[in-house]
């Protein structure tokens, strides 16, 4: 494959992962679900609907913040009732970001406003083309560069 299909690729993603594009989307998914859900706290709730119940440090790992951004976009999420926090039963000493009904609510409720954005941003496409596209997605998601064997096996040889 040539290197100039490395570069677009490239070049599309970093438009795709940029702050603004996703704070703009995060936008647009919360919008009139509650004040306390907004493109701020989104990656909040949304990283801990993937990843379960689990540490503010580990969370802030999953979603690319700090620490202490997740903790105060937790207080407010927690202030809400779209997540709780739980004592960790392996750990006394800390706590558990867990999501409450209301918080899986609102993580569906933005699911759906996602799969219906790129429905309509696909309904020109023909079928055949959207399914693919959504097939060659997911193999490039899980076989590309972003994958931890991915990142560990490109290493350069010490």
């Amino acid at each position: 494959m040539p290197n100039d299909v490395g570069h677009e690729i490239a070049d599309t993603l970093g438009l795709l992962l940029r702050r603004s594009t996703r704070a703009q989307l995060y936008r647009r998914l919360t919008e009139g679900i509650g004040e306390s859900l907004d493109e701020t706290t989104y990656p909040v709730l949304s990283g801990l609907a993937r990843t379960g119940a689990v540490s503010a440090a580990e969370l802030a790992t999953e979603i690319g913040l700090d620490r202490s951004g997740v903790t105060r976009r937790a207080t407010r999420l927690e202030e809400a009732e779209l997540l709780r926090r739980e004592p960790d039963p392996a750990d006394g000493r800390a706590t558990l970001l867990v999501l409450t009904p209301a918080g899986e609510e609102a993580v569906q409720a933005t699911r759906e406003r996602l799969a219906q954005q790129i429905s309509a941003a696909l309904a020109d496409w023909p079928d055949g083309e959207a399914r693919a596209f959504a097939r060659m997605l997911r193999r490039f998601t899980v076989e590309g560069p972003f994958t931890r064997s991915a990142a560990v096996t490109d290493l350069p040889d010490e």
